[in-house]
């Protein structure tokens, strides 16, 4: 269904091919994953997969990509997705309407579907993906899992014979992972092909029928998802564990190790709600600790990262009350003293080079980090590059670089701030085991140093890694329910 005949292809601005010499298959009722380190070409063959790499990239391409049957060369991208259905690592990016209900519905209005019978398809994937209760809501207000679900929902209810999934779980909880594995057993036993290139491992054991590893554009292993187990082959391709154990149950609470240690930051009376729907949070309070890493945790769409822009300053609560190390904080002046990394990392990025991205967040925050002479700044600047790898990457733009390298470059700008406060929403998405394990060093090193560092995940290898302790918010199920922070 899915097929690569010594397919290559570069793109225009590299010298080297993204993919090289690369054969493969996915026939119906099988799901294939495709894994290795940050670069090494996974989303380039979904680009490939689904014409994008040929009709919007306009890179160098040889060999033929078939779906269906049918050579893509010969087709345009809408001609494709008639087969093939894409989920993209940022969901927003695939959406063409403003709300969830017409988000389900447009393609079954381009293809000319009658009425009645869009409304039955919205109303059953509504249904299967618990979205019924979001239909009249802005796909701009959802969390980023939701807006996962949404377009997952989107592609599925168009009935394709094959799907392609680049990093599916980057932003789902646990659950909606579970959820998701769940879906991918039940296409398959509907026939469908599925290939799915991520980082993440664990949540395809018992669903991949098998796996291809990556390395330089290039396949260099192939086997069944066992062949994971194998610790030598990850830590040599820098992949992430095949199993993981559940930290979350583990963590102790936020108010059981506050105890003798300096807060970083008081907040009381917080109350934040959007629209006349249930407040997130209703007249509570929030102690956060010096030098430890808080993670933050709850299902989509619970307000984890509505509480982080509150905390930040990005989004002003109304009465709330801010203090810090017992002296009142104005709300204006949260963000010169805090960091935040947001999910999106295109939302953060607006310099012309990587040196200046991190240069920039070093002036903006003032205090200590933009202290000293300019040949200072640029030197710890350059220390900031080599601690996250970029070291070789200062001049490149930003947007030219690959979704790892921008997550983290983020990060990077983040701790240029040097903040009392640093709060990063699921800074690992898209990471490889390697830069992983890097992301969680600096967040220790910077706990150690004085900071708090609050972290939204739902990747489970970063939580288990790093975190002191957990601050747990439930999903509101009815208007009556209110979240209070401990």
């Amino acid at each position: 269904m899915i097929r690569f005949e010594n397919v290559c292809f570069t793109y225009p601005f590299r010298p080297e091919p993204a993919v090289s010499n690369v054969s493969l298959r996915v026939r119906p009722g099988e799901v294939v994953l495709v894994t290795g380190a940050s670069g090494c070409g996974k989303s380039t063959l979904v680009r490939l997969a689904n014409g994008f790499a040929r009709q919007h990239f306009q890179g160098r391409v040889s060999g033929r990509v078939l779906i269906g049957g049918r050579d893509n060369a010969e087709r345009s991208v809408s001609d494709i997705a008639r087969d093939l259905g894409t989920l993209l690592q940022e969901p927003e990016a695939q959406f063409f309407t403003l709300a969830v209900a017409d988000e389900l519905a447009v393609g079954h209005e381009w293809r000319g579907l009658d009425p009645g019978r869009i409304t039955e398809r919205i109303a059953q994937a509504a249904a299967e993906f618990g979205l019924s209760a979001l239909l009249e809501q802005s796909t701009l207000s959802l969390s980023e899992g939701q807006k996962q679900k949404v377009a997952l929902a989107s592609i599925l209810t168009m009935e394709p014979r094959a799907l392609v999934l680049d990093e599916p779980t980057a932003n789902l909880d646990p659950e909606s992972t579970d959820d998701l594995a769940r879906k991918l057993v039940e296409l398959k036993a509907k026939g469908l092909a599925v290939l799915v290139s991520d980082h993440r491992l664990y949540w395809l054991r018992g669903v991949a029928d098998r796996v291809l590893v990556m390395e330089r554009g290039a396949v260099v292993a192939e086997g069944p998802f066992e062949m994971l187990d194998d610790a030598e082959l990850r830590a040599r391709h820098g992949l992430r564990q095949s199993s993981v154990d559940d930290p979350r149950c583990g963590l102790p609470a936020l108010e059981d190790v506050r105890s003798g240690l300096a807060d970083s930051l008081e907040a009381d009376a917080l109350s934040f709600g959007y629209g006349a729907g249930a407040p997130l949070f209703q007249n509570a309070s929030l102690r956060l600790p010096a030098g430890r890493v808080v993670g933050l945790l709850g299902p989509n769409g619970a307000g984890k990262t509505t509480l982080a822009m509150l905390l930040t300053g990005l989004t002003a609560a109304k009465g709330a009350r801010f203090s810090a190390q017992g002296e009142r904080v104005r709300p204006s002046n949260l963000l010169r003293r805090s960091g935040i990394v947001l999910q999106n990392t295109d939302h953060q990025l607006h310099m012309r080079s990587v040196a200046d991205e991190v240069h920039s967040a070093m002036r903006a925050a003032g205090g200590a980090s933009a202290c000293g002479g300019e040949a200072e700044r640029r030197q710890r600047v350059q220390e900031l590059l080599r601690l996250y790898g970029l070291d070789g990457l200062a001049d490149r733009h930003p947007q030219s670089l690959s979704g790892g390298e921008r997550q983290r470059l983020v990060v990077a700008c983040g701790e240029a701030k040097e903040p009392d406060l640093l709060i990063l929403d699921e800074p690992t998405s898209g990471l490889d085991g390697a830069n992983m394990g890097l992301i969680a060093a600096r967040l220790r090193a910077r706990a150690e140093a004085g900071c708090c560092v609050v972290l939204i995940s739902h990747d489970l290898e970063l939580l288990g890694r790093v975190c002191h302790c957990a601050l747990r918010l439930p999903l509101a199920h009815n208007s009556n329910t209110t979240k209070e922070a401990a």
